[in-house]
Parts: structure tokens; C-alpha cells; sequence
């Protein structure tokens, strides 16, 4: 201990991560959510998350906790990107004591649905359409709502979305990525042109096709690029939500 310094002289508090995974699926995009089995909130919807051990970090937490409240797989959740969005610390966020959340966020691929009963605090998991989500525990519904203009904004400047598609895609599966994410229309001509013209976002698929359905000739595949942001970066249209 350094000479002088008395730890007990401040007031003491916990750390918890809090979670915001989104994906894609069925049109839609949804967030990973448990229901809570304890106090406070009990029986309310919340972000997973949970409290940080005195020898782990932030990240090591958030990935423990993942695992344990959703039942996912270990090596599934130890192969998630995950983003530290920011730091909550209102001094009445949580009930039972001044707690200091981490939170993080990321866009996944379509993962399994989680275990029907989580550990921890949670008595369930479930991938929860954002349009379903109404009212959340704590300020969850504040870190929703930030985790949301993150990544879409990582949208712009990224090239996450074709993450999100098959491993051979159309432009029109492409640009739904974008529309479930920004919850916007997209002028159709204008985004072939723009992913088109920006350097290794895609690569046309020699001699492929796929049939979308009308009466309209095939369209052509293609699959992700070597880039990895955009150079220039792709917009939302002015006036999307945000």
C-alpha cells in the first residue's frame, strides 16, 4: 500500500457491464435481452450485464456475463467484436448502491437463440424485435438508445453490414442491412452506385446470379471486399431517424 494513502477514506462502489448486442433477422432488428429473476426489477427486461470480480476487467466481465445470463456458448461469446460504448455513472442509476456501468455494444451475425433459462440474475434470455422493446430496467433504455446511434453510425464508416448477409449476396440483400439498421428507404440506384464506386467494399462474384423474385432478370452476387471502412464514408439520407 502506498505510504499515506487511506483507501477507506472515499465511499465505495461497484462496477457492472451492461450489454447492447444487436442483429438482424427476419427483416427486423433485434437486441438480446433477459428478463430479470431478482430484485430490483424483477420481472422486467434489462440489457445482460452484471457486476465486475475484483480481478477481472471490464471485458472479461461483459463476456462472462453474456455467457452465463444467455447460455450461450463460451467460445461463441469469446469470438463476439465487441465495443466499449461509454461510461454510465448517475449517482441514482441503481438502487441498491452507487454503481458505475461499462457498457458495451455490437452487431452480430444471427446467433442461436439463448438458453430458455439464463444463470445469474436472469430468469430468461430472449432476441427481442426493437419495435417490441418497450420499457426496460435502470437506464437501459438510455444505453439502448446510444447503442443503437452506434452502430449505426459504424455503419457508415465500416464495413460491418456485410457481415449480416449470406457469404454471396445481392445489392438489394446489402441494402437491407442498412435499411433494418437505419429505419429508413433507400433510393435503390443511388446505393448500387455508391457501394459500387467505393474501393474493396464488394467483389462481383464471376458468373453468378440469383433470382429476387418479379419478373426481372437475375441479379448478380457478390461477396465482401478486403476493405474494412469506407473510403468515402456511406451516409444515412438526411432527415433518417438517428
Amino acid at each position: 500500500m502506498t505510504a499515506g494513502y487511506d483507501p477507506y477514506a472515499f465511499e465505495p462502489f461497484a462496477v457492472t457491464v451492461d450489454l447492447a448486442v444487436f442483429t438482424v433477422r427476419g427483416g427486423a432488428l433485434h437486441v438480446l435481452l433477459i428478463r430479470r429473476g431478482q430484485q430490483p426489477y424483477a420481472g422486467a427486461w434489462a440489457l445482460p450485464g452484471g457486476f465486475v470480480l475484483p480481478r477481472e476487467s471490464a471485458e472479461t466481465a461483459a463476456r462472462r456475463e453474456l455467457a452465463e445470463e444467455t447460455g450461450l456458448s463460451e467460445q461463441l461469446v469469446a469470438a463476439l467484436h465487441l465495443e466499449q460504448l461509454r461510461t454510465y455513472s448517475e449517482p441514482d442509476r441503481d438502487p441498491r448502491m452507487r454503481v458505475v456501468s461499462v457498457a458495451f455494444t455490437a452487431l452480430v451475425p444471427d446467433l442461436p437463440e439463448p438458453a430458455a433459462e439464463g444463470g445469474g440474475d436472469a430468469a430468461h434470455a430472449r432476441w427481442l424485435a426493437l419495435d417490441e422493446v418497450t420499457e426496460l430496467a435502470f437506464d437501459h433504455a438510455v444505453i439502448l438508445a446510444d447503442a443503437r446511434e452506434r452502430i449505426g453510425s459504424k455503419l457508415e464508416y465500416t464495413c460491418l453490414a456485410t457481415g449480416f448477409c449470406p457469404p454471396e449476396f445481392t445489392l438489394g440483400e446489402l441494402q437491407s442491412v442498412y435499411e433494418t439498421v437505419w429505419n429508413t428507404a433507400l433510393d435503390r440506384p443511388n446505393f448500387r452506385r455508391k457501394v459500387l464506386a467505393t474501393p474493396g467494399f464488394v467483389e462481383a462474384v464471376p458468373g453468378a446470379a440469383r433470382l429476387t423474385g418479379g419478373r426481372g432478370k437475375p441479379a448478380a452476387l457478390y461477396r465482401p471486399g478486403p476493405a474494412t471502412t469506407l473510403h468515402p464514408p456511406l451516409l444515412r439520407p438526411e432527415g433518417s431517424s438517428r
